[in-house]
């Protein structure tokens, strides 16, 4: 896994913004932020938090804890009715390795299935 230092420099050029931009949103200085983004201080609390929200992503991505980049707002998204991504997430989990298998087989059956119907169109 990438480690947070990596992480929030990529962020950041991704959205081609300059290490300024992110100080101010962060609420501290440029070099400060610099240093963070080259690993050699960490960044606060408050100031990972901030950045969550704004990159739209979770804390636990940012601290390199995860590759899902999803906040909590997407566990909690709907996708059929009352039914959540974080409720399906579970259900997947609780599974044993077979029927976790076979659910990912599935969503490659169905998205093949509908990549036919879009070309059919």
């Amino acid at each position: 896994m990438k480690k947070s230092y990596e992480i929030i420099r990529g962020l950041r050029e991704d959205k081609d913004l300059r290490q300024r931009d992110i100080a101010e949103v962060i609420g501290t200085t440029q070099q400060h932020y610099s240093r963070c983004e080259q690993g050699e201080c960490d960044l606060q609390t408050r100031a990972i938090i901030k950045l969550a929200d704004f990159y739209d992503v979770s804390t636990d991505y940012l601290l390199g804890r995860t590759e899902c980049q999803q906040g909590i707002d997407a566990l909690n998204q709907s996708i059929v009715g009352a039914y959540t991504t974080g409720r399906l997430l579970t259900e997947v989990l609780s599974l044993n390795n077979i029927g976790r298998h076979a659910v990912i087989e599935y969503i490659g059956l169905q998205k093949l299935k509908e990549k036919i119907h879009e070309t059919r169109e």
